[in-house]
């Protein structure tokens, strides 16, 4: 089982920025698509972003697209999201997640997750 543990969550004011770090360990990274989910109170869990093993391939979330950027570090194991321009929207629990046939652009082929990590903006 791959391993994951979220960081870098926090509050933050409207308009400003925070980095999330994703760790894995456990089993075979590289090869890996990584991606970034979140969920509000009373919402479904949504998918944010992700990229391929290559970090050449991204995919993102309409609502992120433009503010938010993925990237991975393999030789870390190490998956990151920068998060700018934030809105009380984006208000919810972020979730790293792990999909090992490294597509990445489908949701449900991610099967390996942390425990999250919460992002709070105020307006």
């Amino acid at each position: 089982q791959v391993q994951l543990v979220e960081s870098g969550g926090g509050l933050v004011q409207a308009g400003g920025s925070l980095r999330l770090s994703c760790a894995a360990s456990g089993r075979t990274f590289s090869t890996y698509a990584m991606g970034w989910f979140r969920q509000a109170p009373g919402k479904e869990r949504e998918f944010v972003a992700a990229n391929t093993w290559s970090g050449g391939n991204r995919y993102y979330a309409d609502s992120v697209k433009g503010r938010f950027t993925i990237s991975r570090d393999n030789a870390k194991n190490t998956v990151y999201l920068q998060m700018n321009s934030l809105k009380p929207e984006d208000t919810a629990v972020y979730y790293c997640a792990a999909d090992p046939t490294g597509v990445g652009s489908r949701p449900t082929f991610f099967n390996s997750w942390g425990r999250g990590t919460q992002v709070t903006v105020s307006s």
